[in-house]
């Protein structure tokens, strides 16, 4: 358990530095950043930190293999030669999953099908006996990386993704990932002793999110992973990892988040979920349109993800929604900071301000805009 180890964290894509910094700051080496993710170094106690504190990442793998090829035979006699058994057994399930990155090769699903028979070959060879393939709730899950010469072999370590931190008891449509909403408090700058808005807090996310930010609850307890059911699981090194963990969080006191929202039914459903982790006594909601009410503090955070309108009617709307927001804005919040998050370019226009940066961001698929606006005083 002491040997260095390989791995790759993934995230949202535009949250590669961010969590370049997160990693290094729970005591990765040789963090890298690359598209979609970051390949870091480190025993497996980082592993276990990394699945149980980041924010930011979606998944940690485990690199157990990296090589050159070009065909399918090539991938079929490399996996033969790694002792699969000494990280799960015959009587565990396993199933691969295959990303294709300029591959050659013309079926992607052949690939995977002779790793897979590679595999099961191995634990022949030495047992007489093979584990099974379970596509919808394995033990196991490998991760094949094709790229145009290169292939990557992973072991996932954290099993259900890491976004899914379990508060959310209720939702409304469209939420958003949970660790998206991490990133982008993140790079808003926004620290706990400064007060947090967000006018359309739909299920309540990014007040979940800085919520446990500010308590130091991190998003893997009370949960499971999928190391534990590796075969070189350190039961005690993750003992130690979850006592100083839990220790951790603390009660602050004077945290300022939140949160408004026009419809009842987004504020039920962010006091229900917020109530699920202990968080709502942190937070005052209030049923109000984002172009009413008054600036809750003298300075402080706005973070926002309004709807993005796909269809025209909407947008008109929106447009209105956005004009009557920015006017409210400018009235009320000189001194603020505000980070919207959109998928048009056309309604940030009608805050009628000039964003001093914007990010590029992706929600899942779909490509998202982070615009920040500083308020000025009247």
């Amino acid at each position: 358990m002491k040997q260095v180890q390989r791995f790759y964290a993934t995230c949202p894509r535009g949250l590669e530095s961010s969590l370049v910094e997160e990693l290094s700051e729970l005591g990765a080496s040789k963090v890298s950043r690359e598209r979609g993710g970051v390949s870091f170094q480190g025993e497996w106690a980082i592993a276990y930190r990394a699945n149980l504190r980041s924010r930011l990442a979606g998944r940690i793998l485990w690199q157990v293999a990296k090589g050159e090829y070009r065909n399918e035979t090539d991938l079929y006699q490399q996996a033969s030669d790694l002792p699969w058994w000494d990280w799960f057994g015959t009587q565990q399930s396993f199933k691969i999953r295959v990303t294709s990155i300029e591959s050659p090769l013309k079926s992607i699903n052949f690939a995977a099908l002779r790793v897979k028979d590679a595999i099961c070959d191995a634990f022949r060879n030495q047992y007489d006996a093979r584990p099974d393939v379970e596509l919808v709730n394995p033990d196991v899950t490998l991760h094949l990386i094709l790229r145009r010469k290169e292939f990557f072999l992973y072991i996932d370590t954290s099993g259900e993704a890491l976004f899914k931190r379990g508060y959310r008891v209720k939702d409304v449509e469209a939420p958003l990932r949970e660790n998206l909403a991490a990133g982008i408090i993140h790079l808003t700058g926004w620290k706990p002793d400064l007060p947090l808005l967000d006018p359309m807090c739909g299920s309540g996310t990014f007040l979940a999110e800085a919520g446990m930010m500010a308590v130091h609850r991190f998003p893997g307890l009370g949960r499971d992973f999928a190391f534990q059911q590796l075969l070189n699981f350190d039961s005690k090194l993750w003992q130690q990892e979850l006592k100083t963990a839990t220790n951790a969080q603390t009660d602050p006191k004077g945290l300022q988040l939140y949160g408004r929202d026009r419809e009842s039914r987004a504020i039920e459903t962010s006091r229900t979920n917020l109530k699920s982790i202990d968080l709502f006594k942190y937070v005052t909601l209030d049923k109000m349109d984002s172009a009413q009410g008054k600036a809750p503090a003298e300075k402080g955070i706005i973070v926002c993800n309004p709807p993005y309108g796909e269809r025209l009617s909407d947008k008109k709307i929106l447009k209105g929604v956005y004009e009557r927001w920015g006017k409210r804005l400018k009235q009320d919040f000189g001194g603020w900071t505000a980070w919207i998050l959109t998928s048009d370019e056309e309604l940030p226009k009608g805050l009628g301000m000039t964003p001093g940066r914007v990010v590029n961001l992706f929600n899942g698929a779909l490509a998202v805009k982070l615009y920040r606006f500083d308020i000025h005083p009247r």
